[in-house]
This record gives structure tokens, C-alpha cells and sequence, in this order.
């Protein structure tokens, strides 16, 4: 089972230290600290241990360092800065572990420009040797990027000419998207095996500037604290500890404090129940300081972050998540109104924006989901986000029973963004958006009758069907292809505008999920089976 929680003094791949308002993350990978058996991390190759360090890495800078603006990403090994994706650990792991390690590394690459876009603090990726594959696609997920000029240094995307699959973590969106690489130079440079050094490197717009390796350092320093000494809105106060999270692993499941994970593998599904907080929540930023990571917003989602990626790796064969939620709507809705009332406070801040990573992360879970509402149920405000992310809803409709009721509040309203860039909301009403203004208006809950005429339920069955369909439908899911679902929810859940970030997760569900299941790939003579060995690959030429 893969853990993906760990911390600053269990890192094995990554150095990290801090000088005043300067982080600089140094890349150190342990070649023989692998999470799996048969491959040796060399070069600074990376496979999904590194990059869990990683994640937690940036998580952390967030919440436990707000008072850095500027984060250097460099390399201990010399003339090496990353080689990549370890192509090994690739050509061994199953598909479903291919796709999910390619999700989580675009999800990690993702947070850092949502640190940067949000929290203005800048990555600077200061390349002292070679960058290759991944490795460059670490540093295009940085603010500027540096290269050596040591006569050998280069960076390059050798997927495509070394290995017939493509950069698997959002590179060739963002050479055309974020640095606007002319198309013409992007498809000379993807597929140049042996990359590009200094002077065209910058020509073309692929990297920021390029030093001798006797002014590197110098120019990096130079660079770097031009970005520390400018005003940005980071808090210099002191940050919260992310302490670990306390959960119980069970046989069918994993017990947090506010989320319950209960796996019913023989049905190919599993219940995800999360708990409202207690009454008495917080109301101002010191006493939401106090209490820190124990604050109900952030370790509720940071539970239900972990069960996501749980239910990811580590359970391939549950292919649907009901999920319910229990206890008072009105804490729920206390707790909104004090995160919206206090916006403008850094550790606020944090913590929506990350209940908004978090919920795309949901959002981009290769996982059928079925929200549903019964009496006692609190989908609401930011809760509610769960039920419009999922793909169906079912609420029961027996006022006999206790009446089951949704809610909305301000959050609903722009403070938990898709990866398209529109609220939950937007994208449910497309064609119709005056009703997200009616929904955002409405005066207290709706119980299912008025749920369903809002057009936020998907079915409101009677106490008399109420078991038989939810039964029924969970049978009917679970019996369809898995592939055909994941294609399909993919295609569904992201209507409306495209932006960077859907181009990258579209992409990759698209076409590297379909590319690595090809023969010119992984077939007996596809060209990552054959990569490091005598043998040549030979493709089937036909296009398709």
C-alpha cells in the first residue's frame, strides 16, 4: 500500500532550507530508495515517492512558511538537474498505475502555479546541469527558469523520438500556453532527443536566461533577491504545523476523524461519509490560528485528500464512491461564513484555496461518483461542492421520514473554482445562467421537491423506491467497462471554457492514457519495453 503522507524529516529525495524569505529546494535523489523493486533512481530519475515528498514539500511552504517569497528549485548532483520520469519504473508498472502516477505528478506541477498565481511566491527553477523529460517539465511548472552554460548542459522532452509516449506532466501545454513557444519551434524541440543548450534555448522562449557555470550562482543570488525585496502579500507572520493525520487503516477501509472510508470490494464500491464540524467553530483569524491543522475546513479536506489518492492507487477495483455527508448544515454554514468573512487573511487564504485543490482533485478522480441525500445529511456550502462534483445525485424525498434538504452559501459562488476556471455552479447551468443567480439567492435550503426543480438533484425517489433505486443503480454502474466510464466522465465534467489546466488533464486522459496502452509503446517491441536494451524498437507505421 502506498502512504502518501510524510514529512520534512522523513524526505529522502529532497533537501530543503530557508533564509530569511528564501526557500531553496535542492533535488538529492537515493537511487536505492525506490517505492517499488527492479529500478535504480538514477540521475535524479524520479518515480512517485519523490514526487509524494514533493507535493508535501509545496503544501507545507504554504501553510508552515508563508513568510517565503521566493523558492529555488536546483539540483545536488552535478551537471544533472532531473532526468525525468524514471522510464524503468515506467516500462514496469501496470497502466492504471502509469495513468494515476502521471495524474498526481500534473497535480503537484499544478499547485505550484496555483501557489504562484494566489500567494505570490515565485519559483525560480535554477538549472545546474541537464534537464530532461520530466525534469523540464519541473522546471516549466516554475516562474523562470536558468540554465547552465557549461558547454554541456541542455533541456530537452525526449518522450516522443526516445520512448513513442509523450511528456506526461502538462509539457508540451505549457511550452505553447504559458511561455508561447512558437508551434514550429515546440515541434522541432519535442522531437530533438538530445534537447537544446544555452543560447537557442532562450532564443526560442524555453528558458529565461542562461550564466556561465563561474557566474551561475552569483546570478541566481542576484536574481533571487530582487524577487525577496519586492512587496508582495506574503504574511511574514508565523506559520501552522501540518501535523500527521490521524487515521485508523482498516481491512474495508480507513477511519478518519471526519471522513469514513468503508470499501465494499466484492460490490466494487465503497461509501464516502464526511462529518460536519462541531458546534462552536471558530469565528475570527487568531482563533482559527490557534487551533491550526485541527481547524475543521483544512483537516476535514486534508482527510478527504488522503482518501482520493488512497482510493486512486491503492484500490484500483472500486469503480464508484456514494457519497454522503452527516450532521448539522448550520456548522457547515458557520464555518463558511466566517472563511468568506475573512478572506483577506493569509491562512484563510490558504485553506480555501486549498479546499479548492482538493476538490479537483475529485473532480479529476477516475472514479464514478454518486452523491447521496438522506435526513441528517449536510450538503451544504462547501460540502455542496461535493454533491455538484459528482456525476449523479440522488435525494430522498419522504417529509414523513425528516426531510432531507442542500444549501447553498457564498462559497458556492466563486471561492472553489474547477479546473476550467467557473464555479460548480456555472458549469452545471451553462445553458441556463440566470439559475445560478436564482440558486445563489434562495432563501434557506431546499428540501428534494424544490432540489429537484432547481435542477441540483438528479433524482428525487420516494421512501417506497428509495433503497431498490439507489441498489439498483450502484449494480448498473459497477457493471459497466471501467475504461469506457473514465473516457466518459472525463469527456462530461469539464463543459464550458478551456484553460491551461484542462488542456493538460484532457490531454493526458485522452492520449497518454490511450498511448500507453499501444503496442509502438509497450507492446514486446514498443519503444519503452525496449528502451536501455540491445533490442530496437519497431513500430506498426499506420496512423490512426
Amino acid at each position: 500500500m502506498i502512504n502518501f503522507e510524510t514529512s520534512p524529516e522523513q524526505y529522502k529525495h529532497w533537501k530543503l532550507k530557508f533564509e530569511g524569505a528564501v526557500a531553496t529546494l535542492t533535488m538529492d535523489v537515493q537511487e536505492d530508495v525506490t517505492l517499488a523493486e527492479g529500478y535504480k533512481l538514477k540521475l535524479n530519475s524520479y518515480d512517485l515517492g519523490v514526487d509524494i515528498e514533493l507535493a508535501d514539500v509545496v503544501q507545507r511552504l504554504r501553510f508552515e512558511h508563508p513568510e517565503v517569497k521566493a523558492v529555488v528549485v536546483t539540483s545536488l548532483k552535478p551537471r544533472i538537474f532531473c532526468a525525468g520520469a524514471n522510464i524503468y519504473m515506467l516500462s514496469t508498472s501496470s497502466h492504471a498505475f502509469k495513468v494515476n502516477f502521471c495524474k498526481f505528478t500534473n497535480e503537484t506541477r499544478c499547485s505550484i502555479e496555483d501557489d504562484s498565481l494566489h500567494s505570490g511566491r515565485r519559483y525560480i527553477a535554477a538549472l545546474n546541469g541537464t534537464a530532461s523529460g520530466g525534469g523540464y517539465e519541473l522546471a516549466i511548472a516554475c516562474d523562470e527558469i536558468y540554465l547552465v552554460d557549461d558547454g554541456n548542459s541542455a533541456i530537452s522532452l525526449p518522450e516522443v523520438p526516445l520512448l513513442g509516449v509523450l511528456p506526461g506532466t502538462g509539457g508540451l501545454t505549457r511550452l505553447v500556453d504559458k511561455r508561447k513557444v512558437r508551434r514550429d519551434r515546440a515541434d522541432v524541440f519535442s522531437t530533438l532527443a538530445e534537447g537544446l543548450k544555452g543560447k537557442r534555448a532562450k532564443e526560442w522562449g524555453l528558458i529565461d536566461d542562461y550564466f556561465p557555470t563561474s557566474k551561475f550562482q552569483e546570478s541566481i543570488d542576484a536574481r533571487v533577491s530582487k524577487i525577496a525585496n519586492a512587496n508582495g502579500h506574503n504574511d511574514p507572520s508565523g506559520g501552522i504545523k501540518l501535523n500527521p493525520l490521524q487515521k485508523e487503516i482498516k481491512p474495508a477501509g480507513v477511519e478518519y476523524k471526519y471522513v469514513n472510508l468503508i470499501l465494499n470490494r466484492e460490490r466494487r464500491y465503497a461509501d464516502l461519509t464526511v462529518t460536519a464540524p462541531e458546534a462552536g467553530v471558530p469565528t475570527t483569524p487568531a482563533e482559527i490560528q490557534e487551533l491550526g491543522d485541527s481547524y475543521w475546513p483544512l483537516q476535514a479536506y486534508r482527510e478527504l485528500d488522503d482518501a482520493l489518492l488512497h482510493l486512486r492507487v491503492n484500490e484500483p477495483e472500486i469503480g464508484l464512491v456514494c457519497v454522503r455527508t452527516v450532521g448539522d448544515s448550520a456548522n457547515v454554514l458557520a464555518v463558511d461564513k466566517t472563511l468568506d468573512a475573512n478572506k483577506d487573511n493569509w491562512l484563510v487564504r490558504e485553506i480555501l484555496l486549498y479546499m479548492a485543490r482538493v476538490l479537483r482533485r475529485f473532480d479529476l478522480t477516475a472514479k464514478s461518483f454518486f452523491a447521496i441525500v438522506e435526513p441528517g445529511s449536510c450538503f451544504a456550502g462547501n460540502l455542496l461542492e461535493l454533491l455538484l462534483a459528482s456525476d449523479r445525485s440522488y435525494m430522498l424525498n419522504d417529509p414523513d421520514a425528516g426531510q432531507a434538504s442542500v444549501s447553498v452559501s457564498t462559497l458556492n459562488a466563486n471561492a472553489l473554482p474547477m479546473s476550467n476556471g467557473l464555479t460548480r455552479l456555472q458549469s452545471r447551468f451553462l445553458a441556463n445562467a440566470e439559475k445560478v443567480d436564482q440558486v445563489l439567492a434562495h432563501d434557506g435550503s431546499f428540501n428534494a421537491e424544490e432540489a429537484d426543480e432547481a435542477g441540483l438533484i438528479t433524482f428525487v425517489p420516494d421512501e417506497l423506491d428509495w433503497e431498490d433505486e439507489i441498489r439498483v443503480a450502484i449494480e448498473e454502474r459497477t457493471s459497466l467497462s471501467p475504461d469506457a466510464l473514465t473516457g466518459m466522465e472525463a469527456s462530461l465534467r469539464f463543459g464550458g471554457p478551456e484553460t491551461m489546466d484542462t488542456k493538460i488533464y484532457g490531454r493526458l486522459t485522452a492520449w497518454q492514457n490511450w498511448i500507453f496502452q499501444r503496442p509502438n509503446a509497450v507492446g514486446p517491441e514498443g519503444a519503452l519495453t525496449n528502451y536501455g536494451k540491445p533490442t530496437l524498437a519497431h513500430f506498426d507505421f499506420k496512423r490512426t
